[in-house]
């Protein structure tokens, strides 16, 4: 398995491990519709999260959440109403990101950003 892939993966377990200990209840992880993926589906109190979780491994070109691009917030809104209509939502929702910068194990960063977007106003 490529590097990047190993490393994104490492990026979204520190992230539910982060979300857990925040006390969010995580539904789905991975959760894909159509070409679309997010990688964590939780529910914060009464709040539906969608969470896009962005690891690198230095921010030399960049922080990771500055990569989510217009492109990537529709992919994911779709995928968000897919979800609702599937579980018949009917409860307030919200869209997330974690950076992660991610060296190892013992030597990463996890910035958590809430409310990042809202669907129709990026």
């Amino acid at each position: 398995m490529a590097d990047h892939i190993i490393k994104g993966q490492k990026g979204e377990e520190l992230a539910v491990t982060f979300l857990a200990e925040k006390g969010y209840d995580i539904l789905e992880t991975n959760w894909r519709f159509k070409r679309a993926e997010v990688d964590i589906i939780a529910k914060e109190d009464k709040i539906l999260v969608f969470i896009e979780v962005k690891t690198r491994t230095t921010d030399y070109f960049g922080a990771p959440e500055e990569s989510i691009n217009d492109r990537k917030k529709a992919l994911l809104t779709d995928a968000a109403s897919a979800y609702m209509e599937l579980i018949n939502h009917d409860w307030e929702i919200r869209f997330d990101y974690i950076s992660v910068i991610y060296e190892d194990a013992e030597n990463f960063q996890l910035k958590h950003f809430k409310d990042a977007f809202f669907p129709g106003l990026f």
